[in-house]
């Protein structure tokens, strides 16, 4: 997209949010009942003052703001918020430490109990058990979860925190995080968890439209064997069924080192291009009985019922961002969506992550790299070769053969679990560490792609997800295995040995996806597969800028249609389709179309990520930054131990993290030198 539509695009979001935000300032919403007044406000803080001394204002000023911000009439009358907080305001600090760890013990218990609830409600949609029944679907939306923040407000903990902990803004916290230790960061982290006041019946229609999405993203999967060429030629193998996105785009990556391998490259990509413009007919959607010749868009077997998807996926998207949306008005510091994304849950600012993506896209190594892939391909380049991955060194064996050695060491989820230790040890964890670790990780077959999911006390355990077919586990299976194990070492890491279990997690998710990826790339080393190659690191360093580059448009395809999605509140799906084609084009002609030579391809849209994801995309790519410095620091370094002292630091903000992980700030710098030297040694 170029600069002036994006400052128009902005604009026109900013306009509507700050419409949103007079709308509330004028009272919508406000729940009916008596409610604390600026001039009630001051006398509270006067009367505190008087109290608790002079030495205390600026806290005193500080909390009752906080507490009288979401203080509702249900709450009690000003008279009982005056009382409340003189009971309540903790002026000593051994008394405001020992607080602070009541409050902390119990949050592990109460937050660990709802993750494994959550994890047990919805373990027949996300685990192969068996066909999925209807009340699966009803028992998948109960989250308990959605009233504990109402009764954290009604019992009244939460006012106990606001009052006596300030929730701290982003620019606060990059101003004087530097000068902080363990324990005021435990506190800024608990007083963070306070700074929105959703009432249930949002949270939970929220709640509902992403696992609405998550269903429809888990189940579209597509039977290759039933795709026909024009002339009725079957180009895939019998059983072979894929998940859109991320086993369409697996398996065009497999077909590289195929000397036939560009015409089902040229289906698959047909195939995302008419998922993308939900041209393709409903009726093959995760459907064996059914052929359909993909060119024709023509259906043929038991139903030639050849009517499109009618704009389900932008339908699923446009209810995550309703649900996100209709929950804006209770958040104290961040009034959007994009903003808590960035600014809460990612704490770098939008504009600064923009830039990192853009710094990457508009290096002309990125173009030089297109050449000397279209070179080592022998024609031009496809917009598919976007997800080019022949960097690597040259491996003797086939993605066929790698499948019967994966499938042979791992034939169910349970062996991967029971080899754990061997794994882990091949990675530089040392043998207790790694014994540890398999007790903490539970191995489950899974229903869509594969994920990771974090525990949340330590007395639970991380859960590790891939699909595993009835032959075992497959090459790609094992893949996304590693790149899941690199989370959960992360999640338990994190979890177990931080001595805050408050700050348990890395900063945001970018950074456990660096840990994922970290993992991802040693899958042939677990294997005892690797050949040495003196290019390898040359060739991987291609690899990266190449990868991290496509990710890094995409992110900005998400991020464009959020903000348009902000600007048009009332858009319908098939609106909603046309923004988001117009917008992938836009950033594909502005960053591909100069490297590749292809103008107006949309596969951009193809991520899955983006409809049941709400804006998570931007951490791929910053994931690779991150991964890429963390790699060049541990460049001749034990990589368990490096790891290990990385996580102890717990979720501090990114840019001090970087900072004693590696000893330096989040940059693309690294990875475009490292490039270009790649560049240079390779032709």
């Amino acid at each position: 997209m170029n600069p002036r539509k994006r400052l128009i695009l902005t604009f026109l979001s900013v306009c509507c949010l700050l419409v949103m935000g007079l709308i509330r300032s004028c009272g919508e919403r406000k729940p009916e009942g008596e409610m604390i007044d600026i001039k009630q406000r001051m006398d509270l803080t006067s009367s505190l003052v008087r109290k608790f001394g002079e030495e205390n204002r600026d806290r005193i000023e500080i909390g009752v703001k906080q507490v009288s911000d979401f203080w509702r009439a249900e709450d009690g009358t000003a008279s009982v918020l005056k009382q409340f907080c003189k009971d309540n305001f903790i002026t000593e600090q051994t008394e405001l430490l020992t607080a602070f760890e009541h409050i902390e013990k119990t949050f592990e218990t109460m937050g660990g109990v709802i993750v494994e609830l959550n994890r047990d409600l919805k373990w027949y949609m996300d685990v192969p058990t068996g066909p999925i029944l209807p009340v699966d679907y009803l028992l998948a939306n109960f989250n308990l979860g959605n009233h504990v923040e109402d009764d954290l407000y009604a019992t009244k903990i939460a006012f106990f925190v606001l009052l006596n902990y300030k929730v701290y803004s982003l620019d606060e916290v990059l101003d004087e995080g530097s000068n902080w230790d363990r324990q005021k960061w435990a506190e800024v982290r608990l007083a963070q968890k306070f700074t929105s006041r959703v009432p249930s019946q949002f949270s939970q229609k929220r709640y509902e439209a992403y696992n609405l999405a998550e269903n429809y993203i888990s189940n579209y999967n597509i039977h290759m064997h039933n795709l026909l060429t024009e002339d009725g030629q079957r180009l895939f193998q019998q059983g072979l069924k894929l998940i859109s996105h991320w086993g369409l785009r697996d398996e065009l990556k497999a077909q590289y080192p195929l000397t036939d391998g560009f015409e089902r490259q040229k289906m698959i990509y047909e195939v995302m291009l008419k998922i993308i413009n939900q041209d393709i007919p409903q009726v093959v959607i995760d459907n064996p009985e059914v052929d359909w010749n993909v060119a024709k868009n023509s259906v043929s077997g038991a139903s030639s019922d050849n009517s499109r998807e009618p704009d389900t996926r932008f339908a699923r998207w446009l209810g995550v961002c309703h649900g996100e949306k209709a929950c804006d008005p209770y958040y104290l510091v961040s009034k959007s969506h994009i903003d808590r994304r960035f600014n809460e849950e990612r704490e770098i600012p939008e504009d600064i992550v923009r830039q990192l993506f853009v710094d990457l896209l508009s290096a002309p190594e990125l173009k030089q790299t297109a050449q000397l892939i279209a070179k080592r391909l022998g024609r031009d380049l496809e917009p598919f070769d976007i997800w080019y991955n022949q960097f690597r060194a040259k491996s003797k064996y086939t993605e066929a053969e790698l499948d019967r050695i994966t499938q042979t060491k791992f034939p169910t989820a349970e062996s991967f679990k029971m080899q754990l230790p061997e794994i882990l040890m091949k990675l530089g964890f040392d043998r207790n560490t790694a014994n540890f670790l398999q007790t903490k990780i539970e191995v489950d077959p899974a229903r869509g792609s594969g994920h990771a999911m974090g525990a949340a006390r330590r007395s639970d355990n991380a859960h590790l997800r891939t699909r595993v077919a009835e032959g075992g586990m497959d090459y790609k299976g094992f893949n996304i295995a590693m790149h899941e194990l690199g989370h959960n070492v992360e999640q338990v890491l994190t979890l177990n040995k931080v001595d805050h279990t408050i700050m348990q997690g890395v900063p945001n998710t970018a950074f456990t996806e660096a840990f994922a990826f970290v993992f991802q790339k040693r899958d042939l080393d677990v294997l005892s597969l690797t050949e040495k190659d003196p290019q390898s690191e040359y060739l991987n360093y291609l690899n990266e800028l190449w990868q991290t580059c496509e990710i890094a448009a995409v992110a900005l395809v998400d991020m464009d249609a959020w903000h348009w999605l902000y600007a048009h509140p009332e858009a319908t799906p098939a609106e909603f389709k046309k923004a988001v084609l117009d917008i992938s084009r836009e950033v594909w002609n502005e960053y591909y179309y100069p490297v590749i030579g292809k103008k107006d391809s949309e596969i951009l849209a193809i991520y899955s990520h983006m409809i049941d994801n709400g804006l998570y995309l931007p951490d791929y790519p910053l994931g690779h930054l991150i991964s890429f410095q963390i790699e060049q620091y541990i460049k001749g370094k034990n990589l368990a131990k490096e790891m290990e002292r990385m996580c102890i630091q717990g979720r501090i903000s990114p840019i001090y993290w970087m900072k004693g992980a590696v000893g330096a700030e989040l940059s693309a710098e690294p990875m475009i030198l490292a490039a270009r030297e790649a560049l240079k040694k390779l032709q």
